[in-house]
């Protein structure tokens, strides 16, 4: 019964109808005048009243019982309880009296009895008030009259709790006889009387009615009972019978199904103990209960247990069920095989964050109905979690199955889909992983998951195929992530230096330096394309590009110190660093720290990074800008190209991709972007810096076309501190380009 239907219940008990409240009143000669002076000293008495709730909580707790429960609820609940004494008091003053104030005043008796708060703390509660309001109420004439009224109120109340605490405890006492009640009631089981030697067999009515028979219908032995067993409980109602007959049980207490006269089963428990006669012979009692709802509730929470509760479908506690189920098959039978597909939708936070959850929940269920179309009868489809898939395929039949079944659930779900009146289209990646008979199916989703993975990588909407190498691959990537979090740490990290230099002279002045980092790990340098993703997941990025910036700063101020005055530095940024709300304020610090001007720090960031939370990364780039830090856009033209970045974010230069560079001259295409690169460049007062020159036939279309600044192999590779260092003091002009060596174009690709 909810706390509303309790309340209804002690005002019927009470008789709390308009007579009574109105005779109530007029016992107490409770008048509209007594209501109009309560009202209009409610104001003046708030202080005392506050007064008096610190005062009665601190009385209370010089009492076990009140103080261990008030200290029970800590700190904030004391305070609201405070508050809500309070609104309680001054209400006494305030009213309305109409039956809003009946329901509230019956309300907080019948919740103090709930709680186990005696009358007697009720009572001294309404003295310890009475006694409080004496003192700012004390005098003559108008007050004592306003006193009068408000002790009119406050016993009115007290008649109200001590009838709810009253009548809540006649319903508590009549609540527990109707649960005795229905306790000898629901105890009604039928009872079985069975003696092993002779073969005779007593049951009583209720037993036969259990199953729909009378009992002169019933046979007088065991067969009457057993022949309407189960036959799948039938072995081992018996077992249980002779295990105790045995000794090796102190009682029968077992589970099965009966036959009813209309050919339902039903399920029953039967509790039995045998007891020895005067001539020895064995007799067994017992009883016979019907626990058809139990088993019932217990399958829906078997079911519930082992399905998604918004797909319908399996989840992964019946995957592991089954998975353990296959494996035993296959080592019965020795031979066979099955395959594990495992499914991740792509991009589908994408869905949510545009949609929302509902909208992102409705797609998750039509994708599981296509799932369902792609498979036979006696494959299995679970799903594992968020918006990931499994595919069970028990007996593939042959090694190309799986592939086929990867490649209709792949078509299936690139068709446009319908949800809630938007059409759009969902991938996935799939992972297989097909397992002999020798393979452990324990390792069969890690195998698939892996396999998933490596789809992921090679451009998601496919599938792939799990290998060993696959397994070697991952441990090799853990360990290195591992030793990437201690990598800063542990002055593993270093920097190579890229020059970059002016193309309007015949011997190209070395003008700037572009920073890039490196990782020295277990005496090897790690490319920068197997850590920096993993500093960008991790969001290590911060971290360690605070430290690059820093490095570079101090190394080029005291490259400028050391003659080279004009000299600046290149440093990429990562999407994290800018996204940090103090990002130019470190700036300015490590500026300051390194004494390097900001006008010879160059900072680049991608297309990528003004696309994503633009507004934000609009705030930090003008702020960096306006300090005198030069921003260049790098790799331009190998994303969106939009042009709208170059009018809207404070840019300095642009960098040309090397994959433009590569093919010059000589394409026609790559000739036409990269003209117009520079041609936008110098319509729009930017440098342009051309990356990846290797050839002197890079430089001299470079220098026809008017492209100030190049860096690149031809030049020189990125090289530690100490190595540029020597070429600055060979002087600041390079010689002519010559020809790269084939080694050296391998690196570039590597680690430029």
């Amino acid at each position: 019964m909810g706390a509303v239907d309790t309340l209804q219940e002690l005002m019927r008990r009470i008789g709390l109808e308009q007579a009574e409240i109105s005779e109530r009143g007029r016992l107490l000669e409770w008048r509209q005048d007594d209501a109009q002076r309560l009202n209009e000293n409610a104001a003046r008495m708030a202080g005392a009243q506050a007064a008096f709730i610190e005062r009665l909580y601190r009385h209370l707790d010089d009492f076990p019982a009140p103080a261990a429960l008030l200290g029970d609820t800590g700190t904030g609940t004391v305070h609201r309880l405070k508050q809500r004494q309070l609104e309680y008091y001054q209400r006494l003053w305030q009213g309305p009296y109409d039956r809003d104030y009946l329901d509230n005043r019956l309300r907080i008796g019948l919740i103090h009895h709930i709680n186990g708060v005696e009358l007697k703390w009720y009572l001294a509660a309404y003295r310890l008030y009475l006694e409080q309001m004496l003192a700012p109420l004390c005098g003559q004439g108008a007050d004592a009259q306003l006193f009068s009224s408000l002790l009119k109120a406050v016993f009115f109340d007290m008649t109200l709790a001590i009838d709810t605490y009253s009548a809540a405890q006649r319903k508590a006492l009549e609540d527990s006889e109707a649960r005795f009640a229905r306790a000898l009631r629901g105890a009604h089981d039928g009872i079985w009387d069975w003696h092993p030697g002779a073969d005779t067999l007593y049951v009583s009515e209720r037993w036969a009615e259990m199953i729909g028979l009378e009992r002169r219908n019933l046979g007088q032995t065991s067969d009457a009972w057993f022949s309407r067993v189960h036959p799948d409980d039938l072995s081992g109602l018996h077992q249980a019978i002779n295990a105790h007959l045995h000794g090796e049980s102190h009682w029968i207490h077992h589970e099965y199904r009966i036959r009813c006269r209309n050919g339902d089963w039903l399920w029953v428990l039967s509790r039995g103990v045998a007891e020895a006669e005067r001539d020895g012979q064995l007799r067994i009692t017992g009883s016979q209960s019907d626990i058809s709802r139990r088993k019932a509730v217990e399958h829906q929470l078997h079911h519930a247990a082992r399905h998604d509760p918004l797909t319908g479908l399996a989840n992964r506690l019946r995957l592991d069920e089954l998975l353990l189920h296959t494996q035993r098959q296959l080592h019965e039978t020795g031979n066979g095989q099955a395959a594990v597909l495992f499914i991740d939708l792509d991009r589908f936070k994408l869905i949510n964050d545009s949609f929302g959850h509902l909208f992102g929940d409705g797609v998750l269920v039509e994708v599981g109905r296509r799932l369902a179309q792609c498979l036979r009868a006696d494959d299995h489809l679970f799903r594992f979690g968020g918006d990931e898939f499994v595919v069970l395929l028990a007996d593939p039949g042959s090694a190309g199955r799986a592939e086929q079944v990867a490649q209709r659930i792949l078509g299936h779900l690139h068709q446009p889909m319908r949800v809630d009146d938007r059409t759009l289209v969902v991938n996935a990646s799939i992972g297989i992983a097909t397992l002999q008979a020798s393979a452990d199916l324990n390792d069969a989703l890690q195998a698939a998951d892996l396999a998933l993975h490596q789809a992921k990588q090679a451009g998601k909407a496919q599938f792939a195929h799990y290998s060993a190498g696959l397994q070697a691959s991952a441990q090799r990537q853990l360990e290195l992530e591992s030793a990437l979090g201690q990598a800063l740490a542990r002055g593993e990290f270093v920097l190579h230096y890229q020059p970059i230099h002016r193309l309007d002279a015949h011997d190209p002045p070395m003008v700037g330096v572009e920073a890039l980092l490196r990782w020295r790990h277990d005496g090897r340098l790690v490319p920068p394309l197997e850590f920096i993703p993993s500093l960008e997941e991790s969001g290590e990025i911060v971290q360690v590009g605070d430290w690059v910036l820093r490095e570079a700063c101090r190394q080029t101020r005291a490259w400028q110190l050391a003659g080279h005055r004009h000299l600046y530095c290149s440093v990429n940024l990562s999407r994290r660093q800018l996204q940090q709300d103090d990002f130019v304020a470190r700036v300015v610090a490590i500026l300051d720290d390194t004494g390097l001007a900001a006008a010879s720090l160059v900072l680049e960031i991608t297309e990528t990074h003004l696309m994503q939370d633009s507004n934000a990364t609009l705030g930090a780039l003008r702020g960096l800008a306006a300090l005198g830090v030069r921003l260049a856009l790098d790799d331009f033209g190998t994303g969106y190209s939009s042009l709208g970045y170059l009018k809207r974010f404070p840019l300095h230069m642009l960098k040309i991709d090397k994959s433009f560079i590569a093919g010059l001259p000589g394409d026609a295409e790559l000739e036409v972007i990269s003209r117009a690169i520079i041609g936008l460049g110098h319509s729009l007062g930017l440098e342009v810096v051309a990356e990846g020159v290797e050839h002197p036939r890079h430089l001299e279309f470079l220098r026809a076309e008017g492209c100030p600044l190049a860096q690149g192999y031809g030049f020189s590779p990125p090289c530690p501190a100490a190595m540029l260092e020597r070429l600055l003091q060979d002087g600041a002009a390079s010689p002519p380009l010559p020809a790269p060596h084939p080694a050296a174009l391998g690196a570039s690709a590597a680690t430029g």
